[in-house]
């Protein structure tokens, strides 16, 4: 038998590789085919909701001062945008409020004190003095065109401290200012609440820059100035002429934060101690009869 020579060989075990790589390659492919297709990933469509705002509400039925600050932000952002007022912000006239506003926060006014908000206790007299003047703007002040046609003036008060919902005076504060520093100037107040009053209409609520103005006979111990006071106004939200409450002006041009009004139709003015959480006067302005008198709550 004649052996193989050494060239045969290496042809003879090439042909070999090349068969089982041939071999391989075809189960390998027919594998591929019989598997079952495998899923191919596909991203989640995702859709976008038109964001409408959600109606001003409340759990009690009653706006207090988170709602009526969130309503205030609708409306200026629509006023930002040069839209017209949302229908979460039209949707709110005629429901009812109270929010209370603070103060003589650091205590006692002096004397000749003429602020527009201000209390003192007068020991002499045994009485503690209060004194809450309302704002008074003309309808120019918030329309420069389609303003209220019966509108003569408006009266009210600003909100302080717009930024946050508490009702309490802030806390007290180390100041933080470098000595010989100069004083930071802080921007204008930018949201008011008012009632709107007609030259024909009933004069019924209107002060025409009188106070509310109070002396209540009591004792020096009997004060606890520590919260200062608080006023408290109660009524329902009235209607504008954009159809809602609010009304917002940019004066200094699209880069100014907008400055709101909310229009307000007040039913009662009361002060009260927010240490002790007692009303200590109050001006009822929905009846004729009581029109201006107070009522010492004590």
């Amino acid at each position: 038998m004649k052996e193989p020579s050494p060239r045969a060989s290496r042809l003879a075990m090439a042909a070999g590789i090349v068969a089982l790589g041939v071999v391989g390659g075809g189960g390998f492919l027919l594998g591929q085919r019989s598997a079952p297709d495998r899923p191919v990933p596909v991203s989640p469509v995702v859709t976008v909701k038109d964001a409408t705002p959600a109606p001003i509400t409340s759990p009690s039925g009653i706006l207090a001062r988170a709602d009526l600050l969130a309503l205030a932000a609708e409306a200026a952002d629509a006023t930002a945008r040069g839209d017209g007022m949302p229908a979460a912000v039209r949707d709110a006239v005629g429901k009812s409020f109270a929010i209370a506003l603070p103060f003589g926060c650091d205590g006692p006014a002096d004397a000749g004190s003429d602020a527009g908000m201000r209390w003192r206790y007068d020991e002499a007299a045994g009485a503690l003095r209060i004194n809450v003047t309302p704002v008074t703007w003309s309808p120019g002040d918030w329309w420069t065109t389609d303003g209220p046609s019966d509108a003569e003036t408006i009266e009210g008060f600003w909100i302080p401290r717009p930024w946050t919902r508490s009702e309490a005076c802030p806390a007290a504060r180390a100041s933080t200012t470098p000595e010989g520093a100069a004083p930071v100037t802080l921007a204008g107040q930018t949201l008011a609440i008012g009632q709107a009053f007609g030259a024909d209409g009933t004069r019924q609520g209107r002060r025409d820059g009188k106070a509310y103005a109070s002396v209540l006979r009591m004792a020096l111990d009997e004060v606890n100035w520590s919260k200062g006071l608080a006023l408290r106004l109660t009524g329902r939200l009235a209607s504008g002429p954009n159809g809602g409450p609010a009304t917002c002006r940019q004066p200094g041009g699209a880069e100014q934060r907008p400055v709101c009004l909310i229009l307000i139709s007040l039913e009662e003015v009361a002060i009260a101690d927010p240490t002790m959480d007692t009303v200590l006067v109050t001006w009822p302005t929905g009846s004729p009869r009581n029109e201006g008198a107070p009522r010492p709550a004590r």
